[in-house]
């Protein structure tokens, strides 16, 4: 094989081939493990932090906590398995529209022109991002939500082709 063949090769497999699947599956487990160390800290910082956590809608803070850390733990598992998929990307979504709300709010309002491009507010807006793109593609076929439609699709006597056409 030539190096002209071996270029060619390489270059039409690493643009014509699509790893979605895998890639789906990847960004399902970084979300996933990234999400779950806030958690972990969270918890093992729970009575450093309960008082300064803020309290959102009604609830006080030591609640917020509580909920934010089973947000935290309880949807990152159900996403890293790919199990209620997109289902489960809807209160971590929220949760980073408020704790961004909250970032930013704390921050603009005290020195407008202290937020540069290392600032924590800008760590809720890559989230959002990815559990945005998650909710739009889905899992993918390497997950739960994949297998059990299959389950479903072949309990039903029907065929995979016709009811999975773009997963």
């Amino acid at each position: 094989m030539t190096i002209r063949n071996f270029i060619k090769t390489f270059y039409i497999r690493s643009t014509g081939y699509s790893y979605t699947n895998l890639g789906r599956l990847f960004l399902r487990l970084f979300v996933g493990i990234m999400l779950i160390q806030f958690a972990v800290k969270q918890i093992a910082t729970y009575s450093d932090i309960c008082n300064a956590f803020p309290s959102v809608a009604g609830l006080d803070s030591h609640t917020s906590l509580i909920v934010m850390i089973c947000i935290e733990t309880i949807c990152s598992i159900f996403i890293m398995f790919g199990f209620l998929t997109r289902l489960m990307t809807i209160p971590p979504f929220v949760a980073m529209c408020i704790a961004e709300y909250h970032l930013l709010h704390d921050t603009l309002s005290s020195a407008p022109y202290m937020l540069t491009w290392q600032s924590q507010g800008f760590l809720p807006i890559m989230f959002l991002g990815i559990y945005f793109f998650i909710l739009l593609v889905g899992p993918g076929k390497i997950s739960v939500d994949y297998f059990l439609s299959l389950h479903l699709i072949h309990s039903d006597d029907k065929s995979e082709d016709e009811e999975l056409e773009e997963v």
